[in-house]
């Protein structure tokens, strides 16, 4: 049917070495940044200062199509993150939303889950204060 991906043992290193660097990293606090659309999940983990320590997306993770949109790919992309953040030492997470879709509510939840309190939620959905003008009625 489908293509299935064959790990090499370069590949399983390469993934392992990158934990590894993940790990040597030690902070307490951090800020997790999350953008939700419909058709994708995108979340960052960074220092309180802003500068990105690790991030995933549902792409990276191996969802394709209309399956990297759900709340299902969001929750499996902040478990990978929240792995990531518990082995720098990360205990809480300040949050920052951005966008509209359906894998806003289940990445934080997987993030409480692993054990990470959440200090606080923001959200900076960008909103038009009446933007673009909208386009002219279509003749028929």
């Amino acid at each position: 049917m489908g293509k299935t991906k064959i790990v090499k043992k370069e590949d399983a290193a390469e993934v392992k070495k990158a934990a590894n660097a993940a790990a040597k990293r030690r902070m307490d606090t951090g800020i997790l940044n999350i953008q939700s659309t419909f058709n994708n999940t995108k979340i960052v983990l960074a220092d309180p200062k802003g500068n990105t320590l690790t991030w995933a997306t549902s792409g990276s993770l191996g969802f394709k199509g209309a399956k990297k949109g759900t709340p299902f790919a969001a929750a499996k992309i902040a478990e990978v993150l929240a792995d990531k953040a518990i082995a720098m030492g990360m205990k809480e997470v300040a949050v920052v939303v951005k966008g509209v879709g359906s894998g806003r509510e289940s990445a934080i939840r997987t993030f409480i889950s692993k054990g990470i309190n959440i200090a606080a939620i923001k959200d900076a959905t960008p909103v038009p204060h009446n933007g673009c003008k909208p386009k002219k009625p279509r003749r028929v």
